[in-house]
């Protein structure tokens, strides 16, 4: 769950001006890929506005929607009729570890929260990609298209929606 977490919050923002920054908007892909060079790749959309709001739409290769609130995350995963809804640990100020980033050279950002050491590529003043190793060792890349930085974004996305039949299993 922490690589699913830091994989949510370290793929929200843009780098083009950070103390501005209060939404992003992307479609993602993210890569995992163990010691052996075996990958599994997930891709969909992502919104995020500050204060702590972000909602991951995962459409491949299983459908899921993952909503992050300043305290809580909760899961949907419609294939399984199922929703896991779990406390966040500590308060994760993403926005503040992004403004705190260290630039590395003109594309290149690092980036550090907890024991976790995050690189962040740009590209016209947005984020191209973040990359981490995550705590099983895994190496993980969410790249990022379509960014959109800053727009508004309809704050009903980041409510769920908890079909009635479905399970929900607190955490």
């Amino acid at each position: 769950m922490k690589h699913l977490l830091a994989t949510l919050l370290c793929s929200t923002l843009s780098f083009a001006s950070l103390n501005n920054i209060n939404s992003f908007e992307a479609n993602f892909i993210q890569s995992v890929t163990d010691d052996k060079n075996t990958s599994l790749n997930y891709s969909g959309y992502l919104a995020a506005q500050k204060p702590q709001n972000a909602v991951w739409n995962y459409l491949e290769p299983i459908k899921k929607d993952v909503f992050i609130s300043e305290y809580s995350v909760t899961i949907v995963e419609p294939e399984i009729e199922q929703v896991i809804i779990r406390k966040i640990e500590s308060n994760f100020d993403f926005f503040m570890m992004i403004k705190n980033a260290i630039k590395i050279d003109k594309d290149t950002y690092k980036a550090q929260y907890k024991k976790a050491n995050f690189t962040i590529k740009m590209k016209n003043d947005l984020i191209k990609s973040i990359s981490y190793k995550d705590e099983f060792e895994n190496d993980v890349v969410v790249s990022f298209e379509k960014q959109k930085q800053n727009t508004k974004i309809d704050e009903k996305v980041f409510i769920p929606i908890i079909p009635i039949e479905f399970d929900v299993i607190r955490d």
